[in-house]
């Protein structure tokens, strides 16, 4: 939990400097200008497809057509919402989080040594495919959400997998080895799923929404490179970096 809790410290003071708004700012507006082309033309039409939806025949048949509507009138507007988000964070993890990356690391983290491949197409395939997955296991929730909760808790955690998915793979793809990106995947999973969860929640609070993916971003860096740090037990920029896999250290020539 002290990772967590230092992540969002450092993303706080990160925030301080005028660059790093100014990437944040970007994909907010585009963010901006998706919602509000759903919201004007899109949200109709996802109403309406989500009403030819399991249960929703099922539930007009029962004769309540009342809880019919408003299941597809709550989820054509999560949608909304979560397709304004994705777009977004399509754009921050391919786009802004690269340069993002490197500003933070540099000012930040200047004695972590870069040994990642920094993969652009890997980094758009995995984006590719976590968003997928998501959209798939969200039609696939829709009929759970007649259980009390369940409409607001399921996108909930489906989106702090796809930020964890998505932001910690971008958040490591510069700095750190395949065996390390797995070490830190396997023993920091919780909090990279609870750091996931929380920003998760920013995409349903009004206007703060429109900045969730860069945050999101922002925070999954700082979490990720303090842990790569951690696993190595300080790095060297150049020179022979010393890396700590399963308590062994092993020599890498930069």
């Amino acid at each position: 939990m002290s990772g967590i809790f230092l992540a969002f410290l450092r993303s706080l003071a990160s925030l301080t400097r005028p660059r790093i708004w100014g990437m944040i700012l970007l994909p907010a507006a585009f963010s901006f200008l998706i919602w509000l082309g759903l919201a004007l033309w899109g949200q109709e039409h996802l109403f309406d497809g989500l009403m030819q939806c399991p249960p929703m025949p099922q539930l007009l048949a029962w004769d309540v057509a009342w809880l019919a509507r408003t299941l597809a009138f709550l989820g054509s507007w999560m949608l909304v919402f979560a397709l304004a988000f994705f777009s977004a964070a399509l754009l921050a993890a391919n786009l802004l989080v690269p340069f993002l990356l490197r500003r933070v690391a540099e000012g930040d983290y200047p004695d972590l040594a870069m040994m990642g491949s920094d993969s652009f197409s890997a980094g758009v395939l995995n984006s590719l495919v976590a968003s997928l997955i998501f959209v798939l296991a969200w039609l696939a929730s829709i009929p759970f959400w007649l259980i009390p909760g369940m409409a607001i808790l399921l996108p909930l955690l489906l989106m702090a997998w796809f930020n964890r998915r998505t932001f910690a793979y971008d958040a490591l793809s510069l700095h750190a080895t395949e065996e390390e990106w797995q070490r830190i995947r396997t023993d920091c999973r919780r909090g990279l799923f609870l750091i996931g969860l929380v920003m998760s929640i920013l995409v349903y609070v009004p206007l703060l929404g429109l900045l969730a993916p860069a945050l999101t971003a922002l925070v999954f860096i700082h979490y990720s490179l303090e842990a790569l740090r951690r696993l190595r037990g300080g790095a060297l920029v150049r020179g022979e970096a010393r890396v700590v896999i399963e308590g062994e250290f092993s020599e890498v020539d930069r």
